[in-house]
């Protein structure tokens, strides 16, 4: 059986023309493939770029957190002082200490003990407000608000006192710790 050739022309014209939608099919699928492609890559990176930046924000604000606990700490083991346990309470301040203000801490220690001991004092400490200054990976400076309620032999019913200090911290061995400790303003 042979096919006449007229009969094989008007096949082929919608062969070609099926063929061809075929191939622009396929062509137009691999496209859309690639754009989704493309898509899905840019949705990964900007997912992985912001879980970057979240994870940062995070520590940064861990870091800020662990400052101003560590300096919040510091100026109420300062502020408070009883002279029944003055040795323990020398020996909070100097936890949190280092450096230049540990060594002169440590210096004053014993003529603070008897000062404390003869005017029988005792000081409770509030901090009221704290405040990063400024703050990078190693070093910190905070500034503090706080009172503090003060009695001895000569304020039997208690004499109130506000502090405004600026403490200078570093980490070490990740801990923060006072290097540094002025009364301003």
């Amino acid at each position: 059986m042979t096919v006449p050739l007229r009969a094989l022309a008007r096949v082929a014209g919608p062969l070609r023309r099926l063929w061809a939608g075929a191939v622009s099919s396929a062509r137009h699928g691999r496209a859309l493939l690639g754009g989704l492609a493309v898509a899905v890559a840019l949705l990964l990176a900007s997912s992985g770029y912001l879980a970057v930046q979240s994870y940062q924000q995070g520590q940064e604000e861990q870091r800020r957190q662990d400052i101003l606990a560590s300096a919040r700490q510091t100026a109420l083991n300062f502020t408070s002082l009883d002279y029944r346990r003055y040795d323990r309470d020398s020996k909070n301040v100097l936890k949190g200490a280092t450096g230049d203000f540990k060594r002169q801490f440590t210096g004053q220690t014993k003529e603070l003990t008897k000062l404390v001991a003869a005017n029988k004092s005792v000081s409770q400490g509030r901090v009221i407000e704290a405040g990063i200054a400024r703050a990078d990976e190693r070093s910190a400076r905070v500034l503090i608000v706080a009172d503090s309620k003060v009695t001895n032999t000569a304020v039997k019913k208690g004499q109130a006192r506000n502090y405004r200090l600026q403490l200078d911290l570093v980490l070490e061995r990740g801990k923060w710790m006072t290097s540094d400790v002025e009364f301003v303003g």
